[in-house]
């Protein structure tokens, strides 16, 4: 079964607000089995633009992932995420077809 994955490109302009943020959203990510995979590692934009902060997070499954996403306790550490962040989220299925 293919995972399923959150891409996040963040701007933070508030970081000490923004810690907030992180704390409320690891309770989210602990009950829906999230695992980090990047996490605002060194990046360089080598087509278009990013922002400076990139996260892809893994889930079991993109049911799961989306779960998580809409749950009230997300939805929770999004309101301290505003103001204090710009995010682009998506979340995507991973593939689990043929390699090259």
């Amino acid at each position: 079964m293919a995972k399923g994955y959150w891409l996040a490109q963040v701007e933070v302009t508030d970081p000490e607000g923004y810690k907030d943020y992180v704390a409320a959203n690891q309770a989210a990510f602990r009950k829906y089995g999230a695992r980090y995979v990047i996490r605002a590692g060194r990046h360089e934009a080598v087509e278009g633009a990013c922002r400076s902060r990139l996260v892809v997070i893994e889930f079991p499954d993109f049911e799961t992932a989306l779960a998580c996403y809409r749950s009230p306790e997300y939805q929770q550490a999004i309101t301290l995420r505003q103001g204090r962040a710009v995010a682009d989220i998506a979340v995507v299925e991973g593939y689990d077809g043929p390699q090259p």
